[in-house]
């Protein structure tokens, strides 16, 4: 039979455990500050922009984990199978009951006096703004000429050149030569940028090499190249090493490609895109040129409406139409008038027919004249013996006034 216990058991839940552990964990100052050495492998970069990783060595391996801000920062871009020193602080992650390391700076292993100095001028540049996105100038669509700093000897020339060859062989490319690995790099490389834009005037420069080491490509970590490519008139696209190494000339270009290859395909179009290009600019013109066409045709059918309405000729024509109202006008009014005419004229001959004394005469009246032929209109111009003449409607004859008296009425 078991005996219970003298003194009570501290009994713990696991997640009070799990805390407990954490917080002695994120106690120790010198677990929140530390640089480990290890190998990258399980990589992952999930949709969220974290990387996880385990960095491992012969007979041991850690937990990582960066977040997404410090992942945006990294000069270079780490892969499985890198030796790498990184920084950060230990804690335990709850869910899971596994202690990893949360980092927040990673370096290629053997590169960290390098690799200080590249983050200490990194950090005076960028607080100086030669990183500012707003400095960034746009790169030409359709460039004319391309200049070109890269060693004359390297492969990286004849990659840019065959690239530009394929796809754009309409373009200029002038090549300013340099070193671009060893201590006299940076001069030349200087040198050849403010040459090209004081002579040459290049629609956009290529700064470009080939893959290496930090120490090879450290030439394009030197302050008198960041602030020549900072100051240069042409955009600058820089295409140094490969896609994993980064630089402070990237930072400072216009535009980074992460290879040689890759700039001049940044530099240049498509030669299938610019027939593309000429196609769609064809048929722009063409309709441009079909509507400036219908558009001065209804200019030209409007001008020769004004100019109709402005001839002579349909001005004759008017005129004529016109004349001949007006002579129609003219014809009726006269018709009218001769009408009017003609009545009166009938009328007054009725009149004066009516007045005529060969017609009062025709009615039965007679006429008594005296023998000088003036007519007698009173018995006062006449006397017994007086000789007359009576004329009527078809002659006349004589007679005398008889009688010893004369009466009137």
């Amino acid at each position: 039979m078991s005996q219970l216990p003298l003194f009570s058991i501290s009994l713990w839940s696991v997640t009070d455990l799990t805390r407990y552990l954490r917080d002695l964990l994120e106690s120790d100052e010198v677990l929140q500050d530390l640089w480990v050495h290890g190998e990258i492998s399980n990589l992952s970069r999930p949709g969220s922009g974290h990387l996880y990783f385990t960095l491992k060595d012969s007979t041991s391996a850690l937990k990582c984990v960066m977040w997404r801000n410090n992942v945006a920062r990294l000069p270079f871009s780490p892969r499985d199978g890198q030796a790498v020193e990184a920084h950060g602080n230990i804690s335990l992650y709850e869910a899971g009951g596994q202690y990893q390391l949360y980092a927040d700076l990673i370096r290629p292993a053997g590169e960290g006096a390098l690799f200080q100095e590249f983050l200490r001028l990194k950090a005076r540049l960028e607080s100086e703004g030669l990183f500012d996105p707003e400095h960034k100038r746009p790169i030409p669509v359709w460039p004319e000429k391309i200049g070109l700093v890269t060693s004359p000897t390297g492969a990286a020339l004849r990659d840019i050149l065959d690239t530009i060859r394929r796809r754009y062989p309409l373009v200029e490319v002038i090549l300013a030569p340099t070193a671009v690995q060893g201590e006299e790099a940076p001069t030349g490389i200087v040198a050849a940028l403010h040459a090209l834009n004081e002579r040459i005037h290049p629609d956009v420069i290529l700064l470009a090499r080939g893959g290496g080491s930090i120490e090879d490509l450290w030439a394009f970590n030197d302050e008198r190249v960041a602030r020549a490519i900072a100051v240069s008139a042409a955009p600058v696209i820089s295409g140094v090493g490969h896609e994993t190494d980064f630089t402070i000339a990237d930072f400072v270009s216009d535009l980074r490609a992460p290879t040689p290859t890759a700039a001049a395909e940044l530099a240049t179009p498509n030669r299938a895109d610019l027939q593309i290009a000429v196609s769609e600019g064809r048929s722009r013109m063409l309709r441009a040129i079909q509507i400036l066409l219908n558009a001065e045709r209804m200019s030209l059918d409007r001008t020769h409406s004004n100019l109709a309405l402005r001839s002579p000729a349909r001005r004759i024509r008017s005129d004529r139409q016109r004349l001949d109202d007006l002579s129609r006008q003219i014809a009726t009014l006269l018709a009218h008038r001769l009408t009017l005419h003609h009545a009166g004229i009938s009328m007054m001959d009725k009149s004066l027919s009516n007045l005529n004394p060969h017609s009062i005469l025709l009615r039965g009246y007679a006429l008594v004249l005296q023998t000088e032929g003036r007519l007698v209109r009173s018995v006062q111009q006449v006397k017994p013996g007086d000789g007359l003449k009576v004329r009527v409607s078809d002659g006349s004859f004589p007679v005398q006034v008889q009688g010893e008296e004369l009466r009137s009425g």
